[in-house]
């Protein structure tokens, strides 16, 4: 038998695939649920890489409250780098949406275009990964950290406290992991 050949679709997955084969489940509303939650998502991944391209070329866009608006101009004015890589271990690392670290200042900038509730535990996160993998003492240095979401700002300033919880569980967890790869 010679199959036909689909090369544009290699390495792709269709909405409606035999690997993703829960929809056969699925009545007309969830349907139409599930597939607008996809469209939103590969939206959001496009305006996340649109962002990330107009700071790198520090391109601003008008002074507006719109989220993306305040999100590329506050990265530019802050001098900020985007789609930075933190890592700790191959277990734990994460890509911070837009990072700068100046005169003992971390400042992590998070863009989101969906309308979930989000939690600035994430960024937390990022800035736990930071201090481990720069070797840098939470207590030596201030931290501020934005949510860019639904037009809005959130804006947290966690302790070193915070920090180091979350370090000590990536350092704990890590290690537990690793001892699951030698015993497993």
């Amino acid at each position: 038998m010679n199959f036909n050949t689909h090369s544009r679709l290699e390495g792709q997955h269709a909405f409606l695939g035999a690997s993703n084969y829960h929809w056969l489940n699925y009545d007309e509303e969830k349907l139409v649920s599930r597939y607008t939650t996809a469209q939103a998502a590969q939206r959001g991944t496009e305006l996340h890489e649109l962002a990330c391209r107009l700071i790198r070329l520090g391109v601003k866009l008008p002074k507006t409250s719109k989220t993306l608006h305040m999100y590329v101009n506050d990265a530019i004015g802050f001098k900020m780098q985007t789609e930075q890589i933190l890592y700790y271990s191959d277990n734990c690392f994460g890509t911070a949406d837009a990072i700068s670290f100046r005169k003992n200042f971390l400042r992590i900038h998070d863009y989101k275009s969906g309308m979930s509730p989000t939690s600035l535990k994430q960024l937390l996160i990022y800035n736990a990964l930071f201090c481990l993998e720069y070797n840098i003492k939470p207590t030596d240095i201030e931290s501020e950290l934005r949510i860019y979401q639904s037009d809005g700002i959130d804006i947290c300033n966690p302790t070193p406290e915070e920090v180091f919880d979350v370090m000590d569980k990536i350092i704990q967890f890590d290690k537990t992991i690793e001892e699951l790869k030698i015993g497993g």
